[in-house]
């Protein structure tokens, strides 16, 4: 599965990135910093659906995207068009992320930025923080239900917000019992990176009032944003629909209308 993958290219790079640097250090500079105020939950309250645009330059099942990536253009781009929050992709093997990119983009726009990697470790949540995020990716077929917990738990303390992604019935049940204030569905099936766009209106009302619902992936067109709007999600993440936009500023305004 391509799940798989991603995870034990996760942990490799850990392995050697906890060694360089101790959890003890990373940890103690994370809480040395101010407490945030969960703007990137804060942001998606707003009527209607938000939209969290993505910036990511490749991605295992549509290879490269974007060959430039002038990362913080687009950045600024979508803070400009009207975007709640900004995704940034740090996975460095299969999406040629960089954290680099997610600490430029949180010093150049005013809006949140998620963290969008797969956190395995808590000592990716301190991390996080230390680059600035708003918010990081939970995912649900990654992380057991006290897991999910237990980060979330993190979160709090740092004033970071997580994003808990599920695919179904079962991963939704975890994120709630968990705590979860916001669930993504996703419309990718991250076993085998099928898309059903209509995933996430699937399982919208497993999800009850109080609790911020995102659709995720596969999201292109004002008709998707319509569809979502009337069943009461309150964003879409939208990744490769912009990043392949010839101009991101109208297609995020586009979408907004």
């Amino acid at each position: 599965m391509i799940l798989d993958r991603l995870a034990d290219a996760t942990r490799a790079r850990y392995a050697r990135r906890m060694t360089d640097t101790p959890l003890d250090i990373v940890k103690s500079r994370a809480l040395a910093l101010p407490k945030g105020n969960f703007a990137f939950e804060r942001a998606l309250e707003a009527p209607g659906v938000s939209l969290i645009c993505e910036v990511k330059k490749a991605s295992p099942s549509k290879g490269l995207i974007s060959r430039d990536c002038p990362y913080l253009d687009i950045a600024r781009d979508y803070a400009a068009a009207g975007a709640a929050a900004i995704s940034c992709l740090t996975e460095p093997d299969y999406f040629l992320g960089d954290d680099r990119y997610l600490q430029e983009i949180a010093a150049a726009v005013p809006i949140p930025v998620l963290r969008k990697d797969f956190t395995l470790y808590d000592y990716q949540i301190y991390e996080a923080k230390v680059l600035g995020a708003g918010a990081v990716l939970l995912i649900c077929a990654l992380l057991d239900t006290e897991t999910l917990r237990r980060y979330i738990e993190i979160c709090d303390t740092l004033g970071l917000s997580a994003l808990v992604e599920a695919h179904d019935h079962r991963e939704i049940a975890s994120a709630l019992a968990a705590g979860a204030r916001v669930i993504g569905v996703n419309n990718r099936n991250l076993k085998d990176f099928t898309v059903d766009v209509h995933n996430s209106s699937r399982y919208r009302a497993l999800v009850p009032a109080g609790i911020r619902f995102v659709s995720e992936s596969g999201i292109t067109t004002p008709a998707d944003i319509e569809v979502l709007r009337q069943n009461g999600t309150d964003a879409a993440l939208i990744g490769e629909a912009l990043m392949r936009a010839l101009n991101r500023r109208a297609a995020v305004e586009a979408l907004l209308r």
